[in-house]
């Protein structure tokens, strides 16, 4: 390899490309972008954090970025899009074609997106599949079906309606005989920090299945969406689970399955609110007027707190017998603890698995697996950043088990796909060893084969 061009690294690292961190977005300090930071730097302090630390100091700016940057579809046109990209193409007759070639079904597969749920403003995954028909002597360039669908995804969102304006919105500026979309979206579902230590098998994932048809596609028994669906049939989608428009369950978002809304901090609401006015929306909107609070409740799960007292009130006297997943040579293996997090940089969820292993001797008192998920717990509820969760978690089991310890964290960070970077199914591990695993190759390398091959998933 060449040697790195200093000038050009310069230049990238003043546009905000940061050894160790984030890439910035670039979005100018607008009125909106201040009203966001000024909304976050209240939530903070509402968690009992220092906005002045290390840290959190540039926290509110990324927020607002990467909020803006997720939801800059209130700020794009389709016909913007669309306008230059519909290309005439012979073979489609007077109208529609059936023959195969230009005039039958286009399908444009697996397109990964991401969107807000307006219910909580976390993040949500969505798998798109659109087909439509061509006519009018016109077919669309392929990569404008994406960024059609991208518009509407990058906005406060609920699957249903997602899918139905994706189509509305293809069928109005291409004009085809008829487009399908269907969706595969998936919700993040933390748990709450009580629940985390109680249910050792939480879900981590809320899917729903839609779909939404127009023209030739708007009977749903039309033997045209019988070739969309089986041009499908490879993706992992059961089409009997299709979500329908008149089911009674419209709920798919987790945090409208807990218990009736109390009270939250009226503070934290208020600048939440103002965040979905900074973004264009309207906090009235019957849709968002729970938002605010369902959002502050979920957030507070992140609240600074003191380890010996959460510990002593969850663990201590729950605790198990050692039964480790992995015993050799005096190293114990404890693997895959499940952990939720929050990113202190852009206050976005991150999710994922943690393996443990120690060196066994007679004056170390093994614990139970249920003690180290609790310390795995403690430390992932609060914000966080991958690096320094793996270090806690390591020194704070290295203080029962003797000192000897090696933490491997394996996440994936809604940061990669929800702020402009779209790394889809990307995933972090970071390693700590304390001890003898710091000068032990053998110890590192037999403790890292115990660990399975794939242990997170992203939805």
């Amino acid at each position: 390899m060449g040697a790195l061009n200093e000038g050009r690294f310069n230049v990238e690292l003043e546009n905000g490309v940061t050894l160790g961190g984030c890439v910035e977005l670039g979005l100018e300090r607008e009125p909106e972008t201040v009203a966001i930071e000024d909304a976050v730097k209240v939530l903070l302090q509402g968690l009992g954090e220092d906005i002045n630390r290390e840290g959190l100091r540039k926290t509110p700016l990324r927020v607002a970025k990467a909020l803006r940057e997720g939801t800059r579809g209130y700020r794009e046109k389709v016909k913007d899009i669309v306008q230059g990209a519909l290309f005439p193409e012979a073979g489609l007759e007077s109208g529609i074609g059936y023959a195969g070639g230009a005039g039958g079904l286009v399908v444009v597969r697996d397109l990964d997106l991401f969107s807000y749920c307006e219910s909580c403003l976390l993040p949500f995954l969505v798998k798109c599949h659109i087909g439509y028909v061509p006519s009018g002597h016109q077919v669309v360039g392929l990569s404008k079906l994406s960024r059609v669908a991208d518009v509407f995804a990058k906005r406060l969102q609920d699957p249903q309606r997602l899918a139905d304006e994706v189509c509305s919105a293809l069928q109005h500026s291409i004009k085809p005989a008829g487009v399908a979309v269907v969706l595969q979206c998936s919700h993040i579902h933390f748990p709450s920090f009580e629940s985390a230590f109680l249910e050792s098998n939480h879900c981590g994932w809320a899917k729903m299945l839609v779909s939404s048809g127009s023209g030739v596609f708007e009977n749903e028994k039309a033997d045209i969406w019988g070739n969309f669906l089986s041009l499908l049939k490879f993706r992992a989608i059961n089409v009997e689970k299709i979500h329908l428009r008149d089911s009674a369950d419209k709920c798919w978002c987790p945090s409208q399955t807990t218990s009736k809304i109390g009270p939250a901090n009226s503070g934290m609401t208020s600048a939440v609110a103002s965040i979905l006015r900074s973004l264009g929306e309207d906090p009235s909107r019957k849709e968002l007027l729970g938002t605010p609070t369902r959002f502050v409740k979920w957030l507070m799960n992140f609240k600074n707190s003191n380890l010996e007292m959460k510990l002593n009130g969850f663990v201590l006297g729950r605790t198990d017998t050692l039964k480790s997943t992995y015993y050799d040579e005096h190293i114990h293996s404890e693997l895959n603890l499940s952990f939720w997090s929050q990113c202190e940089h852009h206050l976005l969820p991150f999710h994922g698995v943690v393996h443990i292993g120690y060196i066994y001797t007679e004056a170390v008192n093994p614990i139970g697996k249920s003690l180290l998920q609790s310390i795995v717990h403690f430390h992932g509820f609060k914000l966080q950043v991958q690096e320094r969760l793996t270090r806690q978690i390591a020194e704070t089991a290295s203080s029962l088990l003797g000192g000897d310890v090696m933490v491997v964290v394996e996440a994936h960070h809604t940061c990669m796909v929800s702020r402009g970077i779209e790394k889809f199914g990307s995933n972090t591990a970071t390693v700590a060893v304390l001890g003898r695993f710091s000068t032990d190759q053998t110890a590192r390398a037999k403790f890292l084969q115990t660990i399975p091959n794939s242990t997170t998933t992203g939805g």
